[in-house]
């Protein structure tokens, strides 16, 4: 037998990044795999693409369905906008004389004919061909033909070991439409790929992959979601902060205001995480933009995930405050993307951030909010885990994140949604109060792990000048109760010193 393109110890890649990433590489050649999935996860448009990837390398690819016709898979492939070109499909038929009631068998069991006659026509395909890489869909097919455990797993092993002769790595498809407790293939097979087509009660479906098995060699393991868009899948390698590790010298970041930096101790550091906390109106969208645009002055890059707010009225509401975030984007110099939580998977909005840290440079990642973030989340309670290595991940890139997280309520005993107060390394807590008649607003500095900061609350007010703070207050009480009650002199209030 000639020695094909692609023997050796090179691996047989998807052509799919983020699943390469999960699989170490991609498949170790002359093995059989399985790809199983409910239909409609995507199992064809990943197998297409595994043998694109042979063929644009020069391999040898064969495509038996006995499934979907080849006009069918067609179909599929040009959605895609793909050609297909240097792969064989082979379209398994069933002999005429199944289709005609009169020539069907009434004494023999049919089955162990169709069986017979499918492995014999598959094996005089792969005969013809000579592939390298070949893809047989679907196993149900198979299956019901067998009609048992023993005699499948046996057709089966018979399957693998005639390809191992060959020098073949095979993809074996499993739609689950026949009998989904069956592991037979588990066990034979030298590693399991199972797609996952989540349904939320609200939104768009939610898709995910995860390797159950792979002999010898280790992967990725868990969840990892995934879209499938024009032009094939996209799989989102979950993040595992401990990968990810760069130098860089902790200095203090700037907001912008002056105050501001006073009450943080000279600034939130950078490769650092700060959380706004605080209800409805009292500003941590303008808190955290300050932030992104001292960063853009400094000649930095910003992101900014917005998942609340609409971003026309965005860039009205903070032009009116001085701020043109609009012409910072168009200028390149700030990343704004609005992001749908009824839409986004996490996992892609997090390949979303980290693309735009290790492409863009970024060094200022701003997400409002996490209420809108938890939205995204199927299962809630993995929340905290799925922000807790997101943010260990910036934070070892250098880059400074803000977040806000929206109270119940306005005053009183607020309550978030979600705690992450330990997870981030500094908090700003903002509050409303009253004072001389008038609902004020305060801030100030409940924690910060990267060194000192003001144990005082100051007042601040959003005007057509933006952000202002005042001198630190010292006549509050009742502050950590979400009732902030004045009882200092009037005099240091901001409207009594401007009046």
């Amino acid at each position: 037998m000639t020695k094909r393109v692609g023997d050796g110890r090179d691996q047989a890649e998807f052509g799919i990044s983020g699943l390469d990433d999960i699989l170490a590489g991609g498949l170790e050649r002359n093995r059989l795999y399985l790809l199983e999935g409910n239909p409609g996860t995507g199992k064809t448009t990943a197998a297409m693409n595994f043998l694109m990837q042979g063929a644009a390398r020069g391999e040898r690819c064969l495509y038996i369905t006995l499934s979907e016709t080849e006009e069918e898979l067609r179909a599929t492939a040009t959605s895609h906008h793909w050609a297909l070109d240097g792969i064989e499909i082979f379209e398994l038929v069933p002999p005429e004389s199944l289709l005609d009631e009169q020539q069907q068998q009434s004494l023999l069991y049919s089955s162990d004919l169709e069986l017979g006659e499918t492995t014999r026509m598959i094996l005089d395909a792969v005969e013809r061909s000579d592939p390298t890489r070949v893809v047989v869909d679907s196993l149900s097919e198979i299956r019901l033909l067998a009609q048992g455990s023993l005699r499948y797993r046996r057709q089966v092993l018979a399957l693998k070991h005639y390809f191992a002769k060959r020098g073949v790595t095979v993809l074996l498809l499993d739609d689950l439409t026949t009998d989904i407790n069956d592991k037979t293939v588990h066990s034979v097979a030298h590693g399991v790929i199972q797609l996952q087509e989540l349904a939320p009660e609200y939104g768009a479906e939610r898709r995910r992959v995860r390797v159950i098995k792979y002999r010898g060699r280790r992967f990725r393991g868990g969840y990892h979601d995934f879209t499938i868009k024009t032009g094939g899948l996209e799989v989102y390698p979950r993040i595992v902060a401990s990968e990810h590790r760069t130098a860089f010298e902790r200095t203090p970041m700037s907001s912008g205001v002056t105050e501001l930096d006073d009450l943080l101790g000279g600034g939130v550091e950078r490769g650092s995480s700060c959380l706004i906390l605080g209800p409805a109106g009292t500003g941590k969208s303008l808190f955290t933009i300050n932030f992104a645009v001292a960063a853009v002055e400094r000649g930095e890059k910003a992101a900014l995930f917005v998942f609340d707010e609409e971003l026309g009225l965005l860039f009205d509401r903070v032009k009116g405050l001085g701020i043109d975030l609009e012409a910072m984007r168009d200028a390149g110099a700030m990343i704004i993307e609005q992001v749908d939580a009824a839409e986004l998977s996490p996992g892609e909005f997090a390949a979303r951030v980290r693309r735009c840290v290790s492409e863009d440079d970024i060094k200022t990642v701003v997400i409002d909010s996490l209420n809108g973030y938890q939205a995204a989340m199927p299962q809630e309670k993995f929340l905290v885990l799925h922000i807790h290595e997101l943010l260990q991940y910036l934070n070892r890139q250098g880059a400074s994140t803000y977040l806000t997280v929206a109270q119940h309520g306005l005053v009183g005993d607020m309550k978030a949604p979600v705690d992450v107060t330990y997870l981030a390394d500094t908090v700003i807590l903002l509050r409303y109060f009253e004072a001389a008649g008038h609902v004020r607003r305060a801030v100030s500095v409940i924690k910060k792990r990267a060194g000192r900061h003001e144990k005082t609350i100051r007042e601040y007010d959003i005007s057509a000048d933006g952000l202002t703070l005042g001198e630190p207050l010292h006549g509050f009480q009742g502050v950590l109760r979400g009732v902030p009650n004045f009882v200092g002199q009037g005099s240091g209030l901001m409207g009594d010193r401007s009046a």
